[in-house]
């Protein structure tokens, strides 16, 4: 029969039930400290996870301390966990930890969000003891302590561990300490989960900007892998030795500039001038004294003689861009340039012998234009002796990211704004229709670096910028007759909504005509084009 005890042995309990209550409290607080002191050095978890558990084992006698992670499919709830990081476990048996979500202790865990406590592994039919044999635990009663990790309120994995039961130390305390610890986990977790993403966005990035400047450098300006643009430049490589007219092809914004001054750069004229003649913007008065010169006196202001562009260009290379808009009037003349290399200067009687490559361009149907009476078929034949066919952005999507990487850096170059795109947003940019090619793109991207507001841009700053553009095409379409733009309201969208040259019928252009009361650069604008854009489309369907 025990004797009950003695005020004095009542205390003495106390006391060492409370020293050891301060030593435990000294052992939790080194612990935090030393795993603390981790997270400072490193936020990777394997470093950082693996001495936890360690520390857990030696400073506290929580041992066998692993850390399951979930396995998820598409974002959906965790569907099972595996053993990542572990302290006191041999491989084998890590190899073993994998849990379907509900399955044993950990996959309760892991499927609900609660901790759990076996106070007696041998008692609980739910302790799977899947990963250590329990002759290799200790003979007595031995505890498991299983915890949430969360990210965000979502179960991302468990921490779970053994110990000894009946030990002094209190269950209640260790669960306590466990998801703190688990709290930590979460955290160095979701920390390395966002150095990890920012990481790959930004080698992702580098590897776009890599291969964009490679190109850049290498490749006169054109960017691209894919084979329609291949082919077009391979086929600009061939004839670029030549004298041969090269007739370029395509869609406005397709970058037919850039291939006409590559065809001149590898030329053997590349030390002569190049000269761009936009054919589009000049006067239809003006045209012939612009291409071939005047002499003094052939019209009213002309006081001195003056070389035509022809001549400028003579040993070098001639770019006639939009040449389907070249007066009817003026391409008889434009065609004996051509074809015996001699220009007469409007008011003048002499001819001027010319060494000229000439490189034409345009987005018309020029076959057409000979069925219509707006080109001559001599003319076009003249010029179609090597014609390349640029491709379309939407023939070639996968070079949308290196060139919007090229367009941003160009950009924050430009401008000094220290700014580049994220991986959404090149995601979100390489999904969308661009009907203005890479002219559209690189005012799309330039815009975004302009109005970011921070040092990325999000795909949410992508959205807010071509939902505009893709409302008022689709406004356009919608509405037969708009109004004539007025006021800041009606005003086209800063970013313009690029059309094929068929988007308007001939009553549509018409009608904008009549409201604007003749004026085509208020019907133009009306529409949504330029003034050249209407005049062709009407010129067209007249």
């Amino acid at each position: 029969m025990s004797m009950p005890l003695t005020a004095t042995a009542r205390f003495s309990d106390a006391t060492q039930r409370r020293d050891a209550a301060l030593d435990w409290r000294e052992q939790e607080i080194l612990l935090m400290r030393e795993v603390m002191k981790l997270m400072g050095h490193s936020l990777a978890p394997e470093k950082v996870l693996r001495e936890m558990l360690h520390l857990m084992s030696e400073l506290l006698g929580l041992n066998r301390g692993r850390v399951v992670l979930a396995d998820r499919v598409a974002g959906q709830a965790a569907v099972s966990g595996t053993v990542h990081y572990a302290y006191g476990l041999t491989r084998a048996e890590m190899a073993r930890g994998q849990y379907a979500a509900g399955e044993g202790i950990t996959g309760r865990v892991l499927a609900t969000g609660g901790a759990m406590i076996v106070q007696d592994i041998d008692a609980e039919p739910l302790f799977l003891g899947r990963m250590v044999e329990r002759k290799h635990l200790p003979p007595e009663i031995v505890a498991f302590i299983a915890v949430p990790i969360l990210e965000e309120r979502r179960v991302v994995g468990v921490l779970g561990c053994h110990r000894i039961r009946s030990r002094v130390r209190p269950l209640a305390d260790d669960l306590a300490m466990l998801k703190i610890l688990a709290t930590l986990a979460g955290q160095i977790l979701q920390l390395a989960s966002a150095v990890e993403r920012r990481t790959a966005a930004l080698e992702a990035r580098n590897r776009l900007l890599e291969q964009s400047i490679a190109h850049a450098s290498q490749r006169f300006g054109i960017i691209g892998d894919a084979p329609v643009l291949q082919h077009a430049f391979m086929q600009c490589e061939r004839v670029a030795s030549t004298s041969a007219t090269v007739l370029l092809l395509g869609e406005s914004g397709t970058g037919k500039e850039l291939f006409a001054r590559a065809l001149h750069a590898l030329s053997a004229h590349r030390d002569k001038p190049f000269i761009k003649v936009n054919c589009a913007a000049i006067p239809e008065s003006l045209f012939e004294s612009e291409l071939f010169g005047h002499e003094r006196g052939a019209f009213t202001g002309a006081h001195d003689a003056r070389a035509g562009w022809f001549e400028r260009a003579d040993g070098g290379t001639i770019f006639l861009d939009e040449i389907g808009e070249v007066p009817i009037g003026a391409q008889s003349k434009l065609l004996r340039a051509l074809q015996e290399s001699v220009v007469v200067r409007l008011g003048g009687k002499r001819e001027t012998v010319i060494d000229v490559r000439v490189v034409a361009a345009t987005h018309r149907d020029l076959e057409a234009a000979i069925v219509d009476g707006s080109f001559r078929a001599d003319l076009f034949y003249r010029l179609n002796v090597i014609p390349i066919r640029l491709p379309t952005l939407a023939e070639r999507p996968g070079d949308i990211g290196l060139l919007a990487v090229h367009f941003a850096s160009r950009a924050a170059q430009t401008h000094r704004r220290a700014v580049h795109l994220s991986v959404d947003a090149l995601t979100r940019l390489a999904g969308h229709d661009w009907p203005g090619n890479i002219r559209e793109l690189g005012n799309v991207v330039e815009r975004l670096v302009l109005l970011a507001g921070g040092p990325v841009v999000s795909a949410d700053e992508v959205d807010a910028v071509l939902r505009p553009s893709a409302a008022a095409g689709r406004t356009r379409a919608r509405v037969a007759t708009p109004p004539v733009a007025t006021s800041d309201a009606d005003r086209p969208p800063l970013v313009r909504d690029y059309r094929s040259h068929q988007s308007h019928d001939r009553t549509t252009l018409l009608d904008a005509l009549a409201r604007a009361d003749g004026n085509q650069s208020r019907a133009a604008q009306a529409l949504g084009l330029t003034v050249r854009q209407f005049s062709y489309r009407l010129r067209k369907l007249a």
